[in-house]
């Protein structure tokens, strides 16, 4: 399939700057299936499109403060975005981007603070680089990241965000993703207490999100697209709701790669899933999810799992004022499966 097929005009004033408070307060449009127009609803009416025989699936993934900007000797000033450590604890060893990379050459130390300083590595290609996190003596990754690290949003948002948490899900608990699972930004407690009360489940998966999940397409063909491995694990529990249910919901395009993953091998570890083009889906049969970008890995999913009809749903949004990307608004999807 050729790029441009994924390809559409996404104007500046929809891109969303600011999560809606509260946020089950995000438009929700919602797919009736080919040839019908789909309706117009808000996060709060999930329970109403749930119920006995469904699971709900969450990624409970929490966003890393992996942000630093840092000090050179000199004095000049780089900013360091890591991705994930080399092990699957958070050691010292990590894939980093580093800007202005070119400018870093290997051995060079960056200073946080005097408890954290980060000794750029290796070119790994594609902007990556291997940087050592040097800390003071009983010092903790964690903590020194919480000291020193923010947040990091993607760069179409540039209105400073208030409060870190609008960018973490009410349900995240493991740190260790750069970017949010978005869908997930618009649940709240009482929601998923609505969705149990009608007699659906809840269950959850992890999906550590990283370069795999945001990196966009460069290829003029989506096949030619290499994605990036993001570490998973989907409980047995879950995996085993799944297959008894009647209908599978995933909360993100992160939750349908970890459940597709998971269904085509172990339960936990490794991923380079990319889904594109006219597949079955062996677990997924609907799906919770923002808008996302042109030429995106996600919406070539999204196209995977509606078809060309995608492009019906996101003119319609547009032309009705939604807000796209991350703090935007969300579908809800029926693939074939559901």
């Amino acid at each position: 399939m050729d790029t441009s097929a994924v390809h559409y005009h996404l104007p500046e004033e929809a891109i969303a700057q600011v999560p809606l408070e509260p946020r089950d307060a995000a438009r929700l449009l919602v797919d009736r299936g080919p040839r019908c127009r789909p309706g117009h609803r808000h996060i709060g009416d999930l329970p109403a499109l749930v119920g006995p025989g469904d699971v709900v699936v969450l990624n409970t993934t929490r966003v890393l403060p992996a942000r630093l900007v840092l000090s050179k000797a000199s004095g000049g000033r780089v900013e360091v975005l890591l991705l994930e450590p080399r092990q699957e604890s958070l050691t010292e060893v990590w894939e980093a981007l580093v800007r202005p990379s070119r400018k870093v050459s290997p051995g060079t130390a960056l200073v946080a603070g005097p408890d954290l300083t980060v000794v750029v590595g290796e070119d790994l290609g594609e902007g990556r680089r291997l940087v050592e996190l040097c800390l003071a003596p009983g010092g903790d990754v964690l903590a020194a990241l919480d000291r020193h690290g923010v947040v990091p949003l993607p760069p179409y948002i540039t209105t400073p965000l208030t409060d870190p948490e609008r960018y973490q899900t009410t349900y995240a608990q493991h740190p260790g993703s750069v970017a949010a699972p978005t869908a997930g930004l618009h649940l709240t407690p009482e929601v998923l207490e609505a969705v149990r009360a009608t007699g659906a489940q809840v269950a959850e998966v992890e999906l550590v999100v990283g370069l795999g999940t945001f990196r966009p397409i460069a290829t003029a063909a989506v096949e030619d697209h290499q994605m990036h491995g993001e570490r998973y694990r989907v409980p047995e529990a879950t995996m085993d709701a799944c297959r008894s249910a009647e209908r599978v919901v995933a909360i993100g395009t992160t939750t349908v790669r970890a459940l597709e993953s998971a269904a085509q091998g172990p339960l936990a570890g490794r991923t380079e899933l990319f889904i594109h083009g006219p597949r079955p889906f062996a677990i997924v049969d609907a799906m919770l999810t923002n808008f996302h970008q042109p030429r995106s890995s996600l919406l070539v999913l999204v196209d995977a799992f509606v078809g060309p009809r995608w492009r019906e749903l996101y003119d319609e949004a547009l032309r009705e004022g939604y807000r796209f990307l991350s703090f935007g608004d969300a579908m809800f999807l029926q693939g074939e499966r559901g």
